[in-house]
């Protein structure tokens, strides 16, 4: 019998990290406290629990080739392979199995070789941490080796590198990026701190538990399943081979109907032609060289320090509209520099003095673990005759720091704390055994501590006179002597309360990188207006804008750099932006230079509107909290040294610091963009002509209706004992040889030269396939026009005959046309390479003149001496055993097409405006042109926006034509600013 429900128990279903947290602290109730592995110890530990990493889903070799031979385009061919043994054409068969796997190969090869690279490069991205080994500190230990048993120190501003119990003391950690909730959790002795998370107030040592996938991290990102999404050049590349395929499979169509039910020719060779037409028409590779074309992109923009984790980002980025980047460590140095202005308030003291007073607060014998003991412990002062341009090396400063400090010893310290924003030290005069307490941080506290409150408001007028300036400061105080003898924490202010005396101010800044100004420069030049958002206050966001010409100076209130007060907020119940935030928010965000003391919840509708608004955004961060942005951006870039959570929601991970990695990407991406731009564009247009030219071929002109008669015209002899079939044809051989030059052609262009467009770039399939009709309209004409005077060749008042050319046989018509065709192609590739350009304006590159080159000696020499032979019913006849110097006018005759071709297409380009305008070739009403400050242009597709929640995302850690559409900036206002807490630490 089923149970009574009323005497059962149910209990709800707990979360995975309940259901974790509970199993742990049954653990760490009698989990033993770690002293430090050996080497030895660890190695073992290391073969049982393997290294610190989450395990990688990665494809064997072997699938991704054979993943390759089952895209959409091998699958046709696979079906034309199929066809043609069924009819018993085995060399037809051989020949497609031949071209099927050559494809597959040079594809494998390219995107193995960019894959090979891409992984060295992020090899050098491990995380680190501060270990103890064999009885020593090891402060640049590679996390990856962690075992559990390590003893490690958690620091402030740290990655969290393992599952570790706390062995004593107290911190906070941000786990944001596990468990989504924005405010950090404050961890005792013997509480787990997980893998991922940052440490953002104190710091302690602690045992590993877990590691790798055995972490609470591993364990989570075990149960999630990526998501496929297409983008948008795999929809437009889609786009494309479906109006291919589907035109050939029409055209195709037609020409079978009417030679198998008009001229009652054999199914077989029906079927045989109609196959082959489809597979040589058709674009076999146009995925494969496109994706090749990017990976050897990605490769390239390793080199400049630029990591790609998804191949589409290239394409995005190559239409970016609008950079929304962090301040610190981007465009400044994040590196505080002491400043020569040093205010001080008690007799006899120099820079030099309150410098030394720093270190006492802080741990000057070791190296420094934040921002402010970096900037005191390594200042350039300590070295006699530095200047803060000199590179000093690290134990020279070390070993300076050391004998200025000599005659002082440490007896107690109290690491930073962002909640009290100071440190303190208490030190030992060695001389004398004078003790007392230093301290040092933010102006307003440490006025705090002091009695003098007449001394404290000078101090803070002038905090605030050097905060206009975006000058910072830290207050350096000291202490009265006291007695220490029996006190538990000497460094306390509840343990005995002593006088303070205000000591001074050290100035310092973070100084704009050097190339900085001249890389937001570059990026306006590129159609890229740069936007500041940061978390920093507004005087010192604007004084950055001001140093680095940031933002429309034509505006008298140039810098605008906006507060937080009006930007949006999302909803507080269903955690969704706002319903109409482009409408109410849209122009305010628009008009800004920059936004200072945001949120990461503002950084992320910041993005998100101007994504709604029709921008292409990128989106530069480096913490944990700038993981949201990242993700919902178009190009979600983490800059040199971000977290791991901001690495793993970011489409681009740089190795480099600065933005000029940013604008070295932004231009790589364009020229990339270019090269796809010419294979597509080629690719259309020589589909075009082969399709149109065997359907009118067959339809309009017949060889056997131009068989020369009997006594019709002397030396016709050969020409009549030949069969000229009812219609015209290519032997299989010739035309997948046509493939096959063709697409190893092609894999070149991914290294070819490009030029690098002034403004973004995005599809436009319309001009695409207009540029690309109208060149293959002019191939096809020219071969139709061949083709009709070589078969009119024997006519005694055709042009031939009245020129002296004389007649040719069918087989050596078949040869001149297959080189005509051959030619044609590869020639069409040189134009289209160039865009709106003639073709002289740009060299190519060195291995496409090779690649190029060899693939039309080939053709011309399989034209010239191809052995007389009958292949698939039709005889084939090199040209050098008749009309040998045929092959000098016939090249003379394809070069004069060539030049024809190339300046029709320019002509098109120019008109193309026009064109697209009386045919809506322009995109659509909804697809809204973003606006860019003057004098920048941007080209701006629309977007689908993504409904994505802050949660959603801190869950989840684990062509083209150039177009001016810039607009006015909307006008807006100042807030005003509280100079006071802008120097303030």
């Amino acid at each position: 019998m089923p149970p009574d429900k009323d005497n059962v128990e149910y209990k709800p279903r707990k979360s995975l990290e309940e259901d974790i947290a509970d199993k742990e602290e049954k653990v760490f109730v009698d989990y033993p406290i770690s002293s430090g592995l050996t080497s030895e110890e660890a190695a073992e530990l290391l073969k049982v629990w393997g290294r610190n990493e989450l395990p990688e889903k990665k494809k064997p070799a072997w699938l991704v080739f054979l993943e390759l031979l089952w895209q959409p385009m091998p699958v046709m061919i696979w079906i034309a392979i199929i066809i043609e043994a069924a009819i018993l054409n085995y060399i037809d068969c051989i020949v497609l199995l031949v071209i099927q796997f050559a494809n597959a190969f040079l594809s494998f090869y390219e995107t193995q070789k960019a894959g090979k690279a891409v992984e060295a490069l992020k090899k050098s991205l491990k995380p680190t941490a501060v270990v103890k080994r064999d009885g020593n500190w090891d402060h640049n230990f590679n996390a990856a080796l962690l075992v559990p048993g390590d003893l490690i120190q958690l620091e402030l501003g740290a990655a969290i590198p393992a599952d570790c119990m706390l062995n004593e003391g107290v911190i906070e950690a941000d786990e944001s990026a596990m468990t989504g909730e924005s405010l950090p959790v404050t961890l005792h002795a013997r509480m787990m701190a997980k893998m991922g998370a940052t440490v953002s107030t104190g710091e302690t040592e602690a045992t590993v538990v877990h590691t790798g996938k055995n972490s609470f991290f591993g364990r989570t990102a075990a149960l999630l399943t990526p998501k496929d999404e297409r983008s948008s050049m795999q929809t437009m590349l889609l786009k494309v081979m479906v109006v291919l395929v589907a035109l050939s499979l029409v055209l195709s169509g037609i020409c079978f109907l009417y030679l198998f039910f008009v001229l009652g020719e054999p199914l077989t060779e029906t079927l045989a032609f109609t196959v082959v037409v489809i597979v040589a028409s058709i674009p076999i590779a146009i995925e494969i060289v496109t994706t090749t074309t990017l990976a050897l992109g990605s490769r390239q923009m390793s080199l400049f320090g630029a990591i790609v984790s998804r191949l589409s980002a290239i394409e995005d980025l190559a239409g970016m509209n609008m950079l929304c980047s962090d301040k610190t460590g981007t465009l400044t140095m994040n590196k505080m520099v002491i400043q020569e202005e040093t205010p001080t308030y008690q007799e006899g003291l120099n820079q030099l003095d309150l410098l030394r007073l720093a270190a006492m607060a802080a741990r000057w014998e070791q190296p420094p673990k934040d921002a402010l003991d970096t900037l005191v412990l390594r200042c350039h002062l300590w070295v006699s005759g530095a200047t803060q341009d000199d590179v000093l090396e690290e134990e020279k400063l070390q070993s300076a720091v050391n004998a200025e400090m000599a005659g002082y010893e440490r007896v107690d310290y109290m690491p930073f704390n962002p909640k009290v924003k100071r440190t303190a030290g208490v030190v030992r005069e060695k001389a004398n055994g004078n003790v007392y307490r230093v301290s040092k941080g933010a102006p307003h506290i440490i006025g705090g501590l002091v009695e003098d409150k007449a001394m404290v408001e000078r101090m803070m007028e002038k905090v605030v006179q050097l905060g206009e300036d975006g000058i910072r400061c830290i207050a350096i105080a000291k202490s009265e002597s006291f007695d220490p003898t029996g006190l538990e924490s000497p460094v306390s202010e509840d343990s005995i309360p002593v006088k303070w005396h205000l000591m001074g101010l050290l100035t310092f800044l973070d100084p704009p990188r050097g190339d900085t100004k001249d890389t937001i420069e570059r990026a306006g030049v590129l159609g890229v207006p740069v936007r500041m958002i940061t978390g920093d206050h507004k005087l010192i966001a604007k004084k950055t804008a001001r140093d680095l010409n940031m933002g429309d100076r034509s505006r008298s209130e140039w810098p605008l750099i906006e507060g937080p007060e009006r930007l949006p907020m999302m909803d507080p119940v269903r955690h969704i932006p706002p319903y109409r935030m482009v409408e109410e928010y849209g122009a305010y965000i628009e008009h800004a230079d920059g936004f200072a003391e945001v949120f990461p919840e503002h950084k992320y509708l910041i993005v998100e509107t101007f994504r709604r608004m029709g921008y292409r955004c990128g989106m530069t961060g480096d913490g944990v909290n700038d993981a949201p942005a990242l993700l919902v951006a178009d190009v979600g870039i983490a800059v040199s040294g971000a977290t791991d959570a901001a690495r793993a929601a970011a489409d681009i991970i740089l190795t480099q610091p600065g933005l000029s990695t940013i604008v070295n990407g932004i231009q790589v991406s364009r020229k990339i963009f270019a090269r796809m731009k010419t294979f597509l564009t080629y690719r259309i247009a020589a589909t075009l002509q082969l399709l149109v030219f065997f359907f009118i071929a067959v339809m309009a002109l017949p060889p056997s209706d131009y068989k020369p008669k009997p006594g019709e015209i002397d030396g016709a002899h050969e020409a009549r004992q030949e069969e000229w079939p009812h219609y015209f044809r290519l032997p299989v051989l010739l035309l997948l040889l046509i493939t096959l030059l063709n697409d190893g052609t092609l894999i070149s262009v991914g290294y070819d030269n490009a030029h690098v467009s002034t403004v973004p770039q995005r599809w436009d399939l319309g001009a695409l396939f207009f540029i690309s009709s109208i060149m293959g309209a002019v191939a096809c004409s020219s071969s139709l026009v061949l083709l009709y005077l070589l078969l009119d060749s024997w006519n005694p008042n055709g042009l031939f005959q009245l020129i002296g050319l004389g007649g040719f046989t069918y087989g050596e018509i078949i040869a001149a046309m297959f080189l005509k065709i051959a030619a044609s192609d590869f020639l069409t590739l040189v134009s289209a390479r160039t865009q709106n350009r003639f073709f002289w304006t740009l060299p190519p590159h060195p291995i496409l003149v090779i690649a190029a080159g060899v693939a039309l000696a080939i053709s011309t020499a399989i034209a010239l001496f191809f052995p007389k032979y009958v292949f698939d019913g039709v005889e084939i006849k090199g040209l050098v055993y008749g009309q040998y110097l045929s092959v000098l006018w016939l090249w003379l005759y394809v070069l004069g097409i060539f030049l024809i071709q190339d300046a029709i297409k320019v002509g098109c380009f120019k008109i193309l405006p026009q064109v697209k305008a009386v045919f809506r070739l322009c995109p659509r009403p909804w697809e809204k042109r973003a606006r860019a400050q003057p004098p920048l242009s941007a080209s701006t597709p629309s977007q689908q926006m993504k409904e994505i929640t802050i949660g959603d995302i801190r869950g989840q850690e684990s062509s083209s034509t150039d177009e001016d559409d810039a607009d006015d900036n909307r006008e807006g206002g100042p807030k005003a600013a509280d100079a006071a807490s802008t120097a303030q630490v």
